[in-house]
């Protein structure tokens, strides 16, 4: 028997309600406590496989992480003017050189939206996507601020869930545009930041 008119409504209506409805919002992505500690980094996007992190008390690209990234290997500040550890809430904030000492960050610029970072600390793998790139102005403290904020580029913004920032130098593209200027730990002036989010933890391989 066909539907009579009002029943054949309230059909169509509750059809257009079950396509309108917002999708069930998915379960959030335990993050760790924030605790600093050594990680190991791989990016496979930019050929980075189990690369060592080191912690440090400080803020990106001071002394110590100099020191820390001429060694080959990758620096991560934590405290008042740094990050969170591996997986925590708030700016996840790794560091690593582009074109000397190894140049392990050569390749890092190149990441596309949607790659995948793998950060590895204790016995957990967070797992960050790559959702957009930021250049930094080592001579603009407005742009600083913006890159070490616990919301990548939202000072004063409060974190709500994990987030990932690898940064190496932009001296490829400086001296390209005539930019020969550096601090005096040799960093130029521009920094070319992947900005990553937290969206899965699993055991660690």
């Amino acid at each position: 028997m066909a539907p009579t008119a009002p029943t054949a409504v309230a059909l169509l209506a509750a059809a257009a309600l079950s396509l309108t409805a917002a999708p069930a919002t998915a379960a959030p992505v335990e993050a760790s406590d924030g605790r600093p500690r050594d990680a190991r980094i791989t990016v496979p996007g930019a050929g980075v496989h189990d690369l060592r992190v080191v912690a440090y008390r400080g803020r990106t690209d001071d002394a110590p992480g100099t020191r820390i990234q001429d060694r080959g290997i990758a620096a991560s500040p934590h405290g008042p003017h740094g990050g969170t550890g591996p997986g925590g809430i708030g700016n996840y904030q790794v560091t690593a050189h582009r074109t000397s000492h190894g140049g392990i960050f050569r390749r890092t610029p190149t990441l596309d939206k949607g790659d995948e970072v793998y950060v590895d600390a204790g016995p957990w793998r967070y797992v960050y996507r790559i959702v957009k790139t930021r250049w930094v102005s080592f001579r603009s403290a407005r742009s600083l601020r913006e890159q070490r904020a616990p919301v990548p580029g939202h000072p004063g913004r409060v974190p709500r869930r994990g987030y990932l920032t690898l940064s190496t130098c932009a001296t490829p593209e400086d001296h390209a545009a005539g930019n020969f200027w550096h601090d005096r730990f040799g960093n130029p002036e521009h920094r070319i930041d992947k900005i990553g989010v937290l969206v899965d933890r699993v055991e660690r391989p």
